[in-house]
């Protein structure tokens, strides 16, 4: 195991979760979850993340590195009146049908058969209101906002995979520093794994389940499957999908939400400074999976430790770590011409907040969404009539 494997493995696993981590206590704030349930949630997480990782990278001789679903957070921390125990049910939910997109082929064709634009205007429609959340912090505690948004700006300039993490790090610093929040006292009980007995809601299955599946798939996924391939390996796509699938539709009963393959932190393992020789690059997974455990075992520090923060660092960081996913939806959302009505529809009605029969918005914008591409199709027909 070479030094620069660890440290590629440190890197990537520090952005991974201190980008998004603030996300994830946003979206077990907005179910309810107990404090204990939202340390079984980042324990069980981030092991299912370590053991992914090794089995996988161990049993392909390929560098796979695994995430937690950002935009399946997003979708949590949008949502309102549901329950950590129906959200359990659509954790579970999302799993097996990742496990069956990688045993059924026609399902995955299925899923393939949904527009990329309109799939990509959905998770930037869930996106776009965090975003425009932490705009609104810079008025109400400017000395705390500003320089993390500056930070962040510079940051990224030269390495933008650092730049939430240097703005998490500034917060912390200008927080306790300035006294704007005290200091809690910092001890390091072991996290233990609780169990919640699922509850099932039909309209929690298909407005959250249902969603959180799709945009895992469409915007995590397949990056990440393309991120190997452009780094000169075959993506292991069949045994990455049962074993992730497998990983989420058991750690949901602990209150882990999904994990699925990297695309970001996945390039930081894949270069040639990782090690000289990329058939040996596949060991850099084992120590990716060993700090992803040692982060699930330090998960009640950060979580006392970030709850202390003021709400408005809180929401600059979620909507600072969005920024780069919401410009990739963007893009996705409007790249084809013809599809970009749809996507437009779509985008609104998912970033509208609103919700029939118990469904959430995500899946009324994916609805709306595919009704007005087929009808879109239906153009030239009209045209020749």
């Amino acid at each position: 195991m070479r030094i620069s494997m660890i440290s590629a493995a440190l890197v990537a696993s520090l952005v991974g979760f201190g980008s998004t981590v603030a996300l994830v206590l946003s979206a077990a704030a907005a179910l309810g979850a107990t404090p204990a349930q939202t340390a079984s949630w980042l324990l069980a997480v981030s092991l299912a993340k370590a053991l992914g990782s090794a089995l996988l990278s161990y049993g392909t001789r390929v560098p796979v590195v695994l995430a937690w679903s950002t935009p399946g957070a997003a979708l949590l921390a949008a949502t309102s009146g549901t329950s950590m125990a129906q959200a359990v049910a659509a954790f579970a939910l999302a799993g097996v049908l990742v496990i069956l997109t990688g045993a059924i082929k026609p399902l995955g064709r299925l899923v393939a058969m949904i527009p990329d634009g309109v799939a990509a205007a959905m998770l930037a429609g869930v996106l776009l209101p965090f975003c425009l959340k932490a705009a609104l912090t810079a008025p109400a505690a400017p000395a705390l906002i500003l320089p993390m948004v500056a930070v962040f700006l510079l940051v990224r300039l030269a390495n933008p995979a650092l730049a939430v993490l240097a703005a998490l790090g500034l917060g912390l610093a200008l927080t306790f520093g300035t006294g704007a929040a005290s200091l809690p006292d910092l001890t390091l009980p072991l996290p233990a794994l609780t169990f919640i007995a699922p509850e099932v809601d039909l309209a929690v299955l298909l407005g959250l389940g249902v969603p959180i599946y799709l945009v895992t798939m469409a915007s995590q996924n397949l990056p990440g499957f393309a991120v190997l391939r452009a780094a000169g390996y075959e993506p292991p796509v069949r045994p990455a999908l049962l074993v992730t699938g497998a990983l989420s539709a058991v750690t949901a009963f602990v209150g882990a939400h999904m994990v699925n393959m990297a695309a970001i932190t996945a390039a930081i393992c894949l270069g040639d400074d990782v090690h000289p020789d990329r058939t040996q690059r596949w060991k850099v997974g084992l120590a990716y999976a060993g700090f992803w455990v040692l982060l699930g075992l330090l998960a009640p520090l950060i979580i006392t430790l970030l709850a202390a923060l003021p709400p408005e660092v809180m929401v600059a960081l979620v909507g600072l770590a969005l920024l780069s996913p919401l410009m990739g939806a963007l893009a996705g959302a409007f790249a084809v011409a013809e599809q970009r009505f749809a996507a437009t529809v779509t985008l609104g009605v998912s970033a509208s907040g609103v919700a029939a029969f118990g469904i959430g918005a995500a899946f009324w914008g994916l609805a709306a969404g595919l009704a007005v591409h087929g009808l879109e199709r239906l153009r030239p027909l009209v045209k020749k009539a």
